[in-house]
């Protein structure tokens, strides 16, 4: 859900719009051993943790939206996030029960019974105005533009947060919708909390040498989309901070992704692959993938190492990514490291 361009509006809802455009398609916990391989590491139970001290918005506030426009706040009691990332962002600050509707890749227990009015680029304008909100947070793959023109012409304010490709646009992105919702100082305090969990899992990471070579791998097997990614995935920030390398973009492969051939995937040479688990699910899980010509041909498929992490969370950079990242390291180093 580049999204593959893997902005998935901030890295995730950007996949599913590649798939969409690759084929005409429709289209998660537990520690995976090197000989296992599928099972996940769960980044916990798939609910978010608000701050201790529920904010107070103080507002209206003005603020420069990632689209270059101002953007005023008058009132917050009825937001309606364009992505499951930045709805992750609206309850973590602790303004959850402001929420009103969610996009399908919200798939977090507390979002779970809200009406879903977006798919990725399927924005319903149409149901996003019926809810009548205040602000409308959207990401920059948000749309069609047309939809989302609609919902400014309506005089909705429409915050655009700039996209989520790294570890070093979680502070920003946390610190955007913080500010436009009127609690800088919880996105201040939220920032702090979620640097310092992803601190601590980096520095449990081992310091294998040579680094283990992780391909990304983006797999819908009922659409037949079968893509590794490279330099600008998204995924490539993740990995590094697993002490890994990203071995599609260390392979040369300079597109956010790329079909898969047994050329490209000898060339990767990856010890582990990283997937998403619905996507793992669609291809018949371990044995399903090592069937993809070229897997079974490298390490990593000699040796069934596969990284499966939630498709809801993997790319979102958010105020979960030290779960995430704590996920990647026990898969990827568990029974002794790379091959």
């Amino acid at each position: 859900m580049r999204r593959l361009r893997t902005r998935l509006a901030g890295a995730l809802l950007s996949v599913l719009a590649l798939t969409l455009t690759t084929a005409a398609c429709g289209g998660p916990p537990g520690a995976a051993t090197p000989s296992s391989g599928g099972s996940s590491a769960s980044p916990a139970a798939d609910r978010v943790e608000p701050l201790a001290d529920t904010p107070a918005p103080d507002l209206p506030v003005t603020v420069r939206s990632a689209d270059g426009r101002k953007v005023t706040v008058d009132q917050a009691e009825r937001l309606v996030p364009l992505s499951g990332s930045l709805s992750e962002i609206v309850f973590t600050l602790g303004l959850g029960d402001r929420v009103v509707a969610r996009d399908v890749t919200a798939t977090f227990a507390q979002a779970g019974k809200l009406p879903v009015v977006t798919r990725g680029h399927d924005v319903s304008a149409e149901s996003v105005l019926s809810l009548r909100p205040d602000l409308v947070l959207a990401e920059a793959t948000s749309g069609p533009a047309e939809a989302m023109d609609q919902i400014r012409a309506a005089g909705i304010p429409v915050l655009v947060v700039g996209p989520a490709a790294g570890l070093d646009d979680v502070g920003p992105r946390i610190e955007a919708v913080a500010k436009a919702l009127g609690v800088p100082a919880a996105g201040q305090k939220l920032t702090r909390r979620t640097e310092q969990r992803i601190a601590a899992v980096t520095g449990t990471v081992p310091g294998e040498r040579p680094r283990p070579r992780v391909a990304f791998l983006y797999l819908r097997g009922s659409a037949s989309v079968y893509l590794i990614g490279g330099r600008g995935s998204g995924a490539t920030s993740l990995i590094e901070a697993a002490g890994a390398v990203d071995a599609g973009a260390a392979s040369g492969l300079e597109k956010d992704f790329t079909a898969i051939t047994s050329e490209a995937l000898v060339k990767a040479a990856p010890d582990a692959i990283l997937v998403m688990e619905k996507g793992l699910e669609s291809v018949g899980g371990v044995d399903g993938l090592v069937e993809i010509p070229g897997v079974a041909q490298t390490p990593a498929g000699m040796d069934r190492r596969v990284v499966s992490v939630p498709d809801g969370i993997l790319l979102n950079y958010g105020p979960r990514t030290d779960q995430v990242l704590t996920s990647v390291v026990e898969q990827l180093y568990a029974g002794g490291g790379a091959a």
